[in-house]
């Protein structure tokens, strides 16, 4: 049943970012983006871990598990740590080079202009 579940809640996250991309003016880029404040939230509020438990793998491939993660490690961190523990969190769940990557890309776009 656990294969199941995973396959839907996996597909159905899947059919909504193409549902989106497919009828509205959203590049692949807002949505992507859209998916990790999604997960985010919804663990901010405790829905995530709920399914995880349901889904497994389903829950835990899609992007939205990366929102799920960093948040999740953040809020746990801060528990223990106080508002350090917000940034160190981060990096505590979720590979130290993914969070590397989205802090200098951010930078890099501020202090670059593109070509066109």
């Amino acid at each position: 049943m656990i294969f199941l579940n995973a396959f839907l809640v996996c597909g159905a996250i899947s059919l909504a970012g193409q549902m989106i991309y497919d009828h509205t003016k959203l590049t692949a880029g807002h949505i992507t983006s859209l998916f990790v404040v999604l997960g985010a939230a919804s663990d901010t509020f405790g829905l995530y871990d709920k399914l995880l438990e349901f889904a497994g793998a389903g829950a835990s491939l899609p992007i939205t598990s990366f929102g799920h993660s960093l948040i999740h490690g953040a809020l746990a961190m801060a528990k223990e740590q106080g508002l350090v523990g917000i940034l160190l969190g981060m990096f505590d769940l979720t590979a130290a080079g993914i969070t590397s990557g989205i802090l200098f890309a951010f930078l890099v776009a501020l202090i670059f202009k593109p070509k066109s």
